[in-house]
């Protein structure tokens, strides 16, 4: 693991209690910087706490990210423990419904959008005030290769990661002139639980077949990219995706 310097630094990883966002909290933790780790699930965000521990100063807030009251008072106790907040991942958000896209009910497309574009929008607009005052942060938004490509019979998905990127796009170009830097990740097929919410069928037919290097990605290399956006070392970065598809992506 190459070092990252991130002493002194403390960071917010949202659905940090497993997948990328464990691996991520994880990576910081051993790069020097204190974490709280935001998640809704408050068993798996206790285990994931006390564990990571052993490896750093660690916090945890039990939170639905796409409530905005909840997310509020998560920044709010988040600054309790750290007075300053650094960085902030937007990773937390939940997998696709699988079915074409005229058949979508209302309740399931608004689930989608509200778990990965809303929380997005929502735990930014706690963080990006503080970070401006300071004249410092980094932001990073684990969107999708869906939301680039678009995947078919993944139409809630797919368009709730498009406006993430988006959204990011236009945050990283608002912020440019601040300290504060805003970048997306899009990744393919990552080897964490959310693979199991589709068929072994679809992963292999419409995910892995399209992945020149023909196996998902790991969570620790999510994490390794993840931190060096979240590092001073990403300095000249700012409203840009950047590509985790195993070679998926053309262009």
């Amino acid at each position: 693991m190459n070092d990252l310097d991130f002493q002194g630094r403390s960071a917010i990883v949202t659905g940090g209690a497993k997948g990328i966002g464990y691996a991520t909290a994880e990576r910081l933790l051993g790069s020097g910087a204190a974490v709280c780790l935001w998640d809704i699930d408050e068993p798996r965000l206790t285990a994931a706490a006390a564990t990571l521990s052993a490896k750093g100063e660690v916090h945890s807030v039990t939170v639905d990210v796409a409530d905005a009251g909840a997310v509020t008072s998560a920044m709010e106790a988040t600054l309790d423990f750290c007075p300053v907040v650094d960085v902030l991942i937007a990773n937390a958000g939940i997998s696709g419904i699988i079915k074409d896209a005229w058949d979508y009910t209302l309740e399931e497309w608004n689930r989608l959008l509200r778990a990965d574009l809303t929380s997005v929008f929502l735990c930014c607009r706690a963080v990006v005030p503080h970070m401006i005052e300071r004249g410092y942060g980094r932001i990073v938004v684990v969107a999708s290769i869906a939301g680039m490509e678009g995947a078919q019979t993944n139409a809630a998905y797919s368009a709730a990661k498009a406006g993430a990127i988006g959204y990011t796009k236009a945050l990283g170009k608002e912020l440019a002139k601040t300290g504060v830097i805003a970048n997306c990740i899009a990744p393919s097929a990552i080897d964490t639980e959310m693979l199991g919410d589709v068929t072994q069928e679809y992963l292999e037919q419409v995910v892995l077949a399209r992945m020149p290097i023909g196996r998902p990605g790991r969570p620790e290399e999510a994490a390794a990219l993840i931190a060096w956006l979240a590092s001073e070392d990403c300095s000249f970065c700012t409203g840009a995706v950047f590509d985790l598809s195993g070679g998926r992506a053309v262009y």
